[in-house]
Parts: structure tokens; C-alpha cells; sequence
């Protein structure tokens, strides 16, 4: 078993379905850890603003696992025929399994979002900020710093909210 982190976010009904999403991930994970919630803009078009985290749990096969995402997110009301960049009921991605670099497989894993994206980068250096990512070799609380030195406008476009489990 290996621990793995997964980015959760949603800009349609988006408290309803992150308490859905983290009771489905809990049945078929067991426990589960968890970032703050975030609130973040919608990037890459207009649409309402999503609630983000990173959740983490263990698993030891990354194919059921995806499915497992995939499942959940149907179960949520996802379209897999949706523009890349659209309003989501729910989105699940795959960030991190263990130290494991899967991209021969099939898998963009370690996840290419983890330093391209404010609301993927804050929540897994709030949850693992000690833990290095697996092909850069640093800490993803240095790579937040970094990212908030080389993005300043950026990280004014994310928040930590309230949210009542």
C-alpha cells in the first residue's frame, strides 16, 4: 500500500458534492486525510468560482483506483464529453501515488497540475508539506513558496472557506 493524493473540486453544488465525493472516497478507501477546503476562480473560462482540496488515503493499485475516481465522478453527474476547462459537478485527479512516476503507463503521474495550478500546489503543501515530489526532488512547501514568489497574481485568485463536515 502506498499513500496517495488526489485533487477533488467542484463549481456546481459544490458543498453538496464534496460531502458526497469524500463519503463515496471513504467507503471505498477507508480513511482518508484531507486538505482545507479552497476557494478558487475558474481557470480557463468564465464560470463559478470551485471549491478545492487535496485528499490523501492508501491504495496499492492505481488502475482500481482511477476507475474508482472515474466512478465516483459519474456517480456525481460528470460528462466525460465536457470541454477541458468547464463547470464541474465534481473533478477527480489522480495527483500522486507514492514516489511512483507512472507516465510510462498511461498515467499523468506524478500529476503535471502540481505546479502549474494554485488550487492543486496550496492544499497538497498544506496536507503533505514535507513530502517531495517524486521527479523534482523538492518539498511541496517549496514548491508553494516558489510558486507564490513567481505567481503573486495567482495566489490572490485562491482563499481557505469555512466548511462544516
Amino acid at each position: 500500500m502506498v499513500k496517495v493524493y488526489v485533487s477533488v473540486g467542484s463549481n456546481i453544488n459544490r458543498e453538496p458534492n464534496i460531502r458526497s465525493c469524500i463519503a463515496s472516497l471513504k467507503k471505498h478507501f477507508g480513511e482518508i486525510g484531507s486538505s482545507s477546503v479552497y476557494e478558487t476562480i475558474a481557470v480557463g473560462f468564465e464560470g463559478d468560482n470551485f471549491y478545492n482540496l487535496v485528499v490523501s488515503f492508501e491504495a496499492d493499485d492505481p488502475e482500481e483506483v482511477s476507475s474508482i475516481l472515474h466512478r465516483i465522478e459519474e456517480e456525481h453527474g460528470r460528462q466525460r464529453s465536457e470541454k477541458r476547462f468547464s463547470d464541474r459537478t465534481l473533478d477527480l485527479d489522480l495527483l500522486l501515488f507514492g514516489e511512483k512516476d507512472l507516465q510510462s503507463k498511461g498515467y499523468d503521474v506524478p500529476r503535471q497540475e502540481i505546479t502549474r495550478y494554485a488550487f492543486v500546489l496550496a492544499p497538497l503543501a498544506e496536507l503533505a508539506p514535507d513530502e517531495s515530489h517524486p521527479l523534482l526532488g523538492t518539498t511541496y512547501a517549496d514548491l508553494w513558496v516558489q510558486y507564490c514568489v513567481d505567481h503573486p497574481n495567482e495566489v490572490d485568485a485562491i482563499w481557505p472557506v469555512t466548511f462544516s463536515w
